[in-house]
């Protein structure tokens, strides 16, 4: 029985601990700005709290996959995948990043003992199993963003923030692409999958989605009851010694484009001088376009992801292009297949009128390809204006 009423005594004990934790004066808590890596999942940084006390010194950060969830692939693609906080031993953490060659910066926040002892009581709460998962969203909750709330949370809506020096007047897509080799796959895919939607200018407080954002806002920021400033002391722990990105131009997507563009050209020249056509470019040049047709439609329709909405790179690969493939493969085909080929044309046309009045940015990687595609259009309806059968 004795020991019994031991162990509830001690549960008890740790359990009014871990709310309301006993924190020495000199304890600390701070902002984590980690630089970018080489994967494209890392190529925009990452954040996470730092608390430093007389008895541990971890890390907390909003950014952990819930890889062991049976449905994270659908909810990935469906736009409801719930990221995780996370906690980590400050050593291992910083190991893990200098082992990556990323930068790691530190800023010590500036507050009373009340303050660091109910940030320190949120992050513990918020850790727990049932607290953990929140919708994951890439601008507007993510393991940055949570910094700026978490702290305006706890601190009760009490931070001034200054616009820092560097700021410019943005899109939202301007501040992924400066992050990301222009010709990479990475940054092809992003400015394929996303929308018109992050070409709105990003406000100031918008541009905290961004990990460096998160380090640059804090800097200057202080709080409105007192003035004094949010950061009292910023260390550089590591600085990365290779910055250089490599990178291949050989398998980039505007060589590749080029290739594929030249191929398609010289076919389409072919066709023209000898009155043919080529029904297996016709057919491979239709599902292509097609099927990225419809997985756009589907990220614009039929997900949660609000940063694929009104994506006009629909305007290229049309999804009514696979469901015509039939007509293709035909030798006369329907009389509104024509009418369809002019329609293209017209879309390719519009997407252009789009790309020079800024509804939406395109990835200049398509550029050879849509050519490609112009040309080939219009071979198909004077070729099929020559010989379908009226």
């Amino acid at each position: 029985m004795k020991k019994i009423i031991l162990i509830a005594f001690l549960f008890l004990c740790f359990s009014s601990h871990s709310q309301n934790p006993n924190l020495k004066p000199e304890a600390e808590i701070s902002i984590i700005t980690v630089g970018p890596g080489n994967l494209l999942n890392d190529s925009f940084g990452h954040n996470a709290f730092r608390v430093k006390t007389g008895y541990v010194d971890i890390v907390y950060d909003y950014g952990r996959y819930p890889f062991d969830d049976p449905n994270f692939y659908t909810n990935f693609a469906r736009g409801k995948l719930k990221y995780l906080q996370g906690v980590a031993n400050y050593r291992n953490f910083k190991a893990h990043y200098i082992n990556q060659d990323r930068t790691i910066k530190e800023q010590v926040l500036d507050l009373s003992q009340g303050q660091k002892r109910e940030l320190y009581s949120f992050l513990i709460h918020n850790n727990k199993p049932g607290n953990r998962a929140y919708l994951y969203d890439f601008f507007f909750d993510n393991c940055a963003t949570k910094m700026r709330d978490v702290s305006e949370q706890v601190l009760k809506n009490d931070i001034a923030y200054e616009t820092p020096k560097s700021y410019k007047a943005e899109t939202f897509r301007t501040l992924i692409n400066n992050n990301l080799n222009w010709n990479s796959w990475g940054s092809f895919g992003i400015n394929v999958a996303l929308g018109s939607v992050i070409d709105k200018v990003a406000s100031p407080r918008e541009y905290m989605f961004l990990p460096e954002y998160i380090f640059q806002f804090f800097e200057k920021a202080s709080m409105k009851s007192s003035g004094i400033p949010l950061v009292k002391k910023t260390t550089i722990i590591y600085q990365q010694k290779d910055g250089s990105k490599h990178s291949h131009f050989l398998s980039s997507p505007l060589f590749i484009f080029c290739l594929l563009s030249i191929f398609i050209i010289i076919i389409t020249y072919s066709n023209h001088k000898n009155g043919t056509r080529s029904v297996w470019l016709d057919f491979v040049l239709f599902s292509i376009t097609g099927i990225v047709g419809i997985l756009l439609f589907l990220l614009w329709f039929a997900t949660d992801h609000t940063a694929t909405a009104y994506n006009y790179n629909i305007l290229w690969a049309f999804p009514i292009s696979f469901f015509a493939i039939i007509q293709v493969t035909r030798k006369q085909p329907k009389k509104w297949f024509v009418g369809y080929l002019k329609f293209l044309i017209a879309m390719l046309f519009l997407m252009t009128l789009h790309w020079s009045i800024g509804v939406q940015r395109f990835s200049p990687a398509l550029i050879p390809l849509l050519l490609a595609l112009l040309m080939r259009y219009f071979y198909l309806v004077r070729f099929y204006n020559a010989n379908l059968l009226i």
